[in-house]
This record gives structure tokens, C-alpha cells and sequence, in this order.
């Protein structure tokens, strides 16, 4: 067993979706597994970098992108998500703080009249 590099997928991870892959045997084989093609896409989506800047240890970018291309089309990504979406992962949770609602006085907000004292005043 190997220890994967940063933002890889493990080999348990692995087994358990491979079976959703297509396998590429149109025309000559292709130099770049489904793995591997995953892992370099995982690795764009975590770090944020664009395509060109794919490590080199990936194979090409273009290779890459046209592989994602083919699964967000096929529907493939849906498939893989539909089967872990039943594995709760709470290292990666988010929570998100502007669904948090605070009285405006609590924000540090100037205290300024209202409209209906401003009319109040005129009488």
C-alpha cells in the first residue's frame, strides 16, 4: 500500500468507485488511467490552480481536462456522488456564518431615529 500524495484518493477510496469508470479502448490505449485522471482532477479542485498548472506527474493538462469533460457530461460524477453521499465526512464540514441573523443594534450599527419619529417631530 501506498501512501498518496496530497488531495489523492486512497486505495480503499478507490475500490470502492472504480467500478464506475469507464474503461478507454477506443482508438490506441490511453497513457492515463482513470485514477490517475481523478487524482489530478482532485488535485485542481483543492488547490485551486488553473488547468496549465497541473503537475507534470499527472500527464497532460489537456488530456485531463478533456477525461472531466467527458464525465460531467456522461453524468458520472452524479453516480459517484449518489453512492458516498451516504458517508457522513465531518472533517470537511462548512459552516457558513451569514445564514446567522443579528439584531442590528448587535452589529455596532450607528442608532440612528427611525422614519416614523422623523414624521412624529413635524407635528
Amino acid at each position: 500500500m501506498t501512501t498518496p500524495k496530497r488531495y489523492e484518493l486512497e486505495d480503499a477510496q478507490w475500490d470502492r468507485i472504480k467500478g464506475y469508470f469507464p474503461p478507454y479502448r477506443t482508438g490506441r490505449p490511453s497513457s492515463l488511467d482513470n485514477r490517475t485522471a481523478l487524482n489530478a482532477i482532485l488535485w485542481l479542485m483543492r488547490s485551486g490552480a488553473p488547468w496549465r498548472d497541473l503537475p507534470e506527474r499527472y500527464g497532460s493538462w489537456k488530456t485531463v481536462y478533456s477525461r472531466f469533460r467527458a464525465w460531467v457530461s456522461s453524468g458520472l460524477f452524479e453516480q459517484v456522488f449518489l453512492e458516498l453521499i451516504d458517508d457522513l465526512d465531518m472533517e470537511n464540514l462548512s459552516l457558513d456564518s451569514t445564514i446567522v441573523r443579528a439584531h442590528q443594534k448587535a452589529t455596532g450599527a450607528k442608532k440612528t431615529p427611525n422614519v416614523w419619529s422623523k414624521i412624529k417631530l413635524l407635528d
